[in-house]
């Protein structure tokens, strides 16, 4: 899967919107609460190293099982230390790649078993670019 980064604009000042204290099931409904526990600014509770972070376009089908999909928005951190099993934005060879790294086989893996992982040689030219926080996903498709 290719990542691409995206410029940032200034974030801007906190938007902060309602958080229900009731969590939303996923199977049957249930009843719903109606009051507001509290306000959530969103970009406070994604991004916790502003300075640190970038965002990147996931771009093809590598990554599908681990719930990275194409066009999904990735937000990434470059003050976190890349640790084995992180999902991360690496440059190989100066190529923008997102991957799985596994430090133990030195290799960067993907999530479909069509792509084979991609083994870390002592020669290869590998940066880590950041580990991939969060990814979203848009639900409703746009006409």
């Amino acid at each position: 899967m290719k990542a691409t980064p995206l410029s940032l604009s200034p974030l801007g000042p906190p938007a902060r919107l309602p958080l229900f204290s009731a969590a939303v099931r996923a199977g049957f409904p249930s009843p719903a609460d109606d009051f507001v526990e509290a306000s959530l600014d969103i970009g406070e509770h994604l991004i916790k190293h502003p300075s640190a972070t970038f965002f990147a376009r996931a771009e093809g089908d590598s990554m599908t099982g681990f719930g990275i999909f194409n066009g999904d928005l990735l937000i990434v951190d470059r003050a976190l230390p890349p640790q084995h099993g992180d999902v991360v934005i690496a440059a190989i060879d100066g190529e923008l790649t997102c991957k799985v790294l596994d430090m133990h086989d030195q290799l960067l893996r993907s999530g479909n078993v069509r792509y084979p992982p991609i083994e870390l040689h002592d020669n290869a030219e590998l940066l880590i670019e950041g580990v991939v926080i969060h990814s979203v996903r848009h639900h409703r498709c746009s006409r």
